[in-house]
């Protein structure tokens, strides 16, 4: 019998990573997509009548407000999805037997820490993005047991709106950056990521809770786009800013501690590699 995995928020990039690279495996699992336009996760009615139709075994929230600057005016927006909407699909989860795994971000911490931070230590975020995606991570904690929390990293693919595709585009078009180095944490891409999830599935694993999952190794937002640049041969064009006027507060070290996850896959990824190997992509298209 086929897997059956809802996907939320499947138009963003680790949604599209999913529909792009693993819809086919139709053999082994049966996944349904949905957008906010199909399924509203903020909607309890329309959420728990979707969960009673289709009998899922899985539901992977992509679903997000992902916007950090927008973020700390939009206040209620960026709760009511990140907060109430992961409430409201892990008790329907809940109700009917369904594993969450919901993916949350480096950005609960407030970076005053020197070394990568572990699943257990403590919380501080300087944001409202970060408020209320741990936020979330308190009501999915609440709700259920079982369940996988994945905290993650500097998300990017080639697919959706993110870092690794602005920097290509701009370089392609021989825009000179200039890029802060007042950051450090690890870009993560989202094919690594959905290997993870998709691991947790395949073996059925019951090691519920919370994980962080990222690549290995630290650089800036400098250092990730130097190696984009270095990878299109156009370092030239990238030069260093301490930092730039922002709305939001953002830790300046954000490194999560991945030995968990990695232990129990034996696998781990370094950032550069996989760096590589999302722009060789972007570059063929």
């Amino acid at each position: 019998m086929k897997t059956k995995i809802l996907v939320t928020g499947a138009n963003g990039q680790l949604g599209l990573t999913f529909q792009k690279n693993y819809n086919s495996i139709s053999d082994v699992f049966e996944f349904h997509f949905t957008s906010r336009d199909t399924l509203d996760i903020c909607n309890s009615d329309q959420v728990d009548a979707y969960f009673a139709e289709n009998h899922f075994d899985y539901c992977i929230n992509c679903a997000a407000y992902t916007n950090v600057e927008g973020a700390e005016t939009e206040v209620k927006e960026a709760f009511h999805i990140n907060a109430e909407g992961p409430k409201i699909l892990a008790e329907s989860c809940e109700r009917h037997d369904v594993i969450l795994i919901h993916i949350s971000t480096d950005y609960v911490f407030d970076g005053t820490k020197k070394t990568p931070y572990l699943e257990e230590d403590e919380t501080n975020p300087l944001n409202q993005y970060g408020e209320s995606k741990l936020k979330g991570e308190h009501y999915i904690k609440e709700t259920l047991t079982n369940f996988f929390i994945i905290r993650t990293s500097w998300l990017y693919s080639p697919y959706g709106k993110n870092f690794a595709k602005t920097i290509t585009s701009k370089l392609q078009k021989n825009e000179a950056l200039k890029i802060v180095t007042s950051e450090t944490g690890t870009p993560t891409s989202s094919l690594d990521l959905a290997e993870f999830i998709l691991y947790l599935i395949k073996t059925k694993s019951k090691s519920f809770g919370l994980y962080h999952f990222s690549a290995s190794g630290e650089t800036t937002w400098h250092g990730f786009a130097i190696q984009i640049a270095e990878q299109m041969k156009k370092s030239e064009l990238i030069s260093k800013v301490d930092s730039i006027p922002m709305k939001a507060k953002r830790p300046k070290y954000s490194v999560l501690n991945n030995s968990k996850a990695s232990n129990l896959t034996n696998k781990s990824f370094r950032w550069q590699t996989s760096v590589n190997s999302t722009i060789s992509e972007l570059l063929k298209s």
